[in-house]
């Protein structure tokens, strides 16, 4: 990797441009939880133009604040000028993994997941590991914690359970359901090989639909896990590939859809900032971005899914819905997955349903966990006394920690991607009024 690309953000203009309204602070995601300015979109600001002017040095101090940012945009979507906070503080990652390296684990996870075969091989030796290592959870679905702890393994910690079988291993790359189009499936790594319901609920909806699908089994991890922390090396890897993957495949799609919402903000957002200092690969980038749809997106614009599960009827499950910070802040959806959920479930909305759940990526979960387990426990506390079973988000990462959070709360409330709702919902029987 380049020092060109390391160097491209220009943090000292970005600091000019702050007004220092202070509206960022007042909803920031960390400084509601330690209140201190200086870990506050205004005080990383402060900071950015000071390293950006040389007047600040990269030390385990500024490492620190720098990674105690959950990313979750919110500052983005509410300043007046949209200042790029968010791609400000995943390019000063960059630089602080320059000087200070990546954690082993970590770059062996990178590595992992920019390599599909050696991952799939990780995978299959994981599941036996994990059946020894971990117990499986009776109080969440598919989900089990540490019987002993590590400093990357919290004992307290709900995680998601590997599936024996891959998602895209358990089928064949190309499904004919007789259609007229094709759809391109980017599953996601945490769908692919724990949440394997996810792609299954996407081919039960494509059946319904009459969707050809392809499941483009070459694909790589979009890189989101090696952005937020700073590997650019990596993400510059399986993003130009992924573009060039994409762009052979496209041809015989109608479109590529993602049941994750941070993966799709990854391609069809984060690629093009990524690639800012490289214009024929942001062109490329940003020309495929309009054929990426999130997967609800996707059904609700373009197929006729709202019809079919109308003719449903309603079922007896309440639910909530939890706006992925990926999803809603930085793509607009929002209303998608919910107008196809209140067809057959009664929704009850939280006061603050786009509020960040508290995942904020692997330094944050590993590192920073009680950062991560502070603010999940407030996101549990908004659905305390909602009359619901069910949280629904378009989102792994969302899902394992609101998992998490509702189980160390006491919570029987459970967290399920909306596409397995509404696949749940198709397969019913149509009721007496449909």
């Amino acid at each position: 990797m380049s020092r060109a690309k390391l160097g491209a953000f220009d943090f000292a203009a970005l600091s000019e441009r702050c007004v220092k309204c202070g509206k960022c602070i007042q909803i920031c995601t960390i400084h509601g939880i330690n209140g201190d300015e200086v870990t506050s979109p205004r005080g990383f600001v402060d900071l950015l133009g000071a390293y950006g002017r040389n007047e600040l040095k990269l030390d385990k101090n500024a490492k620190k604040i720098f990674e105690s940012c959950f990313l979750c945009t919110i500052c983005v979507d509410i300043c007046g000028e949209s200042l790029p906070i968010d791609t400000a503080i995943e390019n000063i990652r960059a630089h602080i993994a320059e000087k200070f390296g990546i954690a082993w684990y970590k770059k062996a996870a990178f590595w992992l997941l920019g390599h599909r075969k050696a991952l799939d091989l990780a995978a299959a030796l994981g599941y036996v590991f994990f059946s020894c290592g971990f117990k499986m959870r009776k109080d969440t679905q598919s989900s089990m914690s540490p019987r002993f702890g590590l400093p990357i393994l919290k004992k307290e910690r709900l995680l998601p359970a590997p599936a024996k079988k891959s998602f895209m291993n358990s089928h064949a790359e190309f499904i004919d359901n007789g259609g007229e189009k094709t759809i391109g499936i980017f599953i996601g790594c945490m769908a692919n090989y724990a949440y394997t319901g996810v792609g299954e609920a996407v081919l039960h909806i494509a059946r319904a639909l009459k969707l050809n699908v392809n499941l483009m089994k070459e694909q790589a991890c979009c890189g989101a896990p090696a952005y937020f922390t700073g590997d650019f090396a990596a993400v510059e890897r399986v993003a130009k590939f992924n573009i060039a993957y994409f762009e052979k495949a496209l041809p015989a799609l109608d479109a590529i859809i993602v049941p994750e919402a941070t993966c799709s903000a990854m391609l069809r957002v984060d690629y093009a900032h990524f690639f800012e200092n490289e214009p024929q690969w942001k062109a490329r980038a940003q020309k495929l971005a309009s054929k990426i749809f999130m997967a609800s997106e996707y059904f609700y614009k373009f197929t006729n899914l709202s019809d079919l599960l109308m003719r449903r009827g309603k079922r007896a499950l309440a639910i909530t819905y939890h706006d992925p910070c990926h999803a809603r802040k930085m793509q607009g959806i929002w209303k998608e997955p919910r107008g196809l959920l209140a067809q057959n479930y009664e929704i009850t909305e939280m006061d603050e349903p786009n509020k960040c759940c508290g995942f904020g990526g692997v330094t944050m979960q590993t590192e920073r966990y009680e950062l991560a387990r502070a603010v999940g426990l407030a996101k549990a506390r908004a659905m305390a006394d909602l009359p619901v079973r069910v949280v629904s988000a378009e989102c792994s990462a969302c899902r394992m920690q609101l998992n998490n959070s509702l189980s160390l709360s006491g919570s029987q409330i459970r967290c399920v991607n909306p596409l397995e709702l509404i696949a749940e919902a198709l397969m019913s029987e149509k009721n007496s009024n449909g």
